[in-house]
């Protein structure tokens, strides 16, 4: 799994604009100046600049860079419960954003014991990507990838909406693996570790399936030591598991049979993992760790930089994780940050979070407001530049 992710440019709107007017600047102009100016420096006999020429390459290379920053990328994850757009512009080692949207659109409502994607659901997340491609247009997008998951894996008219999305909205979305989804949310958040000693554990807890990635961290770039994905996510494990009441007996025993349930698909995974793990280092991405570390602050509303880099001590998690799982639905949403609109779903979240926490039994936890999306833009940016590199 150590591979680069190779990106699909968007198809449909996003997709790659035709080259803008010439001017004396012009940026390609100026990449392939850069380039020629580089690989003349690199070679012994090549003449001596002049002046004049070391100028205009100056200019270039200023050049080079603006249209490097000019240009917007953006990634789209749709994914069981939300729909997620990021639009960006690249800016040094990292990017700035300059557009982004979310929405919960509950794709995979049902699904569980229909096999089907309802249409309700389904137009719901058109409605959602329709505003997306709206934002792809006005930023003036040239390579975007819009990615799929859960849902569209496991519905039996998965394929039917993905062509129902490319008729009405243009967006192409690319159906991904779980391999393929474990490494990107992975790609996105890593920078967040915490610096210790042996492997860690990266997790995504989503709508419709949960990756966990034991990652080594030696090297300059981690790299992929063993993954897993399991179809438990906040939607799929909430409508496996309808409590019949609640009592606080009714309650505590629905959350049990979420953490059997849970633990029992992690178990091959589990065995595989180092019995000496070393300092069992924890990051996770996900609207379950993020709520409930907007919990653990108290926060009114929900504040990404509060969140976003956090590390707490997962005893604390796993209190918040039990408090609620003892609430009903009426008591968790008294909670400013999770609301009426997370309280049905967040205690399937505290199932798999505290399951997690069985199998790698870590003292801190590191939260990610990030994942997917971000590993999706870093690959574009790359694969974009050694492009351009290859045509200088």
């Amino acid at each position: 799994m150590g591979e680069n992710v190779a990106p699909s440019p968007q198809k449909g709107r996003g997709r790659k604009r035709k080259k803008p007017p010439r001017r004396n600047n012009a940026a390609p102009k100026a990449a392939t100046m850069q380039q020629a100016s580089v690989d003349g420096a690199a070679r012994p006999d090549a003449p001596k600049a002049s002046a004049k020429s070391r100028q205009g390459a100056v200019k270039s290379d200023a050049a080079g860079r603006n249209w490097l920053e000019r240009t917007a990328y953006a990634a789209l994850d749709l994914g069981t419960n939300n729909c997620r757009l990021l639009i960006a512009r690249a800016g040094g080692d990292d990017f700035t954003v300059v557009d982004a949207f979310s929405r919960v659109v509950r794709l995979g409502e049902g699904l569980t014991s229909t096999g089907r994607m309802s249409d309700e659901a389904m137009d719901r997340a058109v409605e959602a990507l329709s505003v997306c491609a709206e934002k792809l247009k006005k930023r003036n997008v040239v390579l975007a990838r819009s990615v799929a998951t859960e849902a569209c894996r496991q519905a039996v008219n998965g394929a039917q909406f993905i062509e129902r999305v490319k008729r009405e909205t243009g967006i192409h979305l690319d159906i991904i693996s779980p391999k393929e989804e474990a490494r990107l949310a992975m790609m996105g958040c890593h920078a967040l570790l915490e610096n210790g000693d042996g492997p860690a554990l990266i997790f995504d807890i989503g709508g419709g399936s949960t990756e966990l990635v034991l990652v080594s961290t030696s090297g300059l770039t981690p790299e992929i030591l063993d993954w897993v994905s399991v179809p438990w996510g906040v939607v799929s494990l909430t409508e496996s598991e309808r409590a019949e009441g609640d009592s606080p007996a009714q309650l505590k025993a629905s959350y049990q049979s979420m953490r059997d349930k849970v633990m029992h698909s992690f178990a091959d995974f589990a065995a595989r993992l180092p019995v000496d793990g070393g300092d069992r280092r924890l990051l996770g991405t996900s609207g379950t760790v993020t709520t409930l570390a907007s919990v653990y602050l108290k926060l009114n509303s929900y504040d990404r930089r509060a969140v976003d880099g956090l590390h707490l001590p997962t005893a604390a998690m796993r209190d918040i994780s039990r408090e609620l799982a003892h609430r009903n639905i009426q008591g968790r949403a008294e909670f400013p940050t999770i609301g009426h609109e997370r309280a049905d779903l967040v205690v399937a979240g505290c199932a798999i979070l505290e399951s997690i926490f069985d199998i790698w039994p870590g003292e801190r936890l590191g939260v990610a407001d990030r994942g997917i999306r971000e590993g999706i833009l870093r690959a574009l940016m790359a694969s974009d530049a050694k492009r351009r590199n290859r045509r200088n």
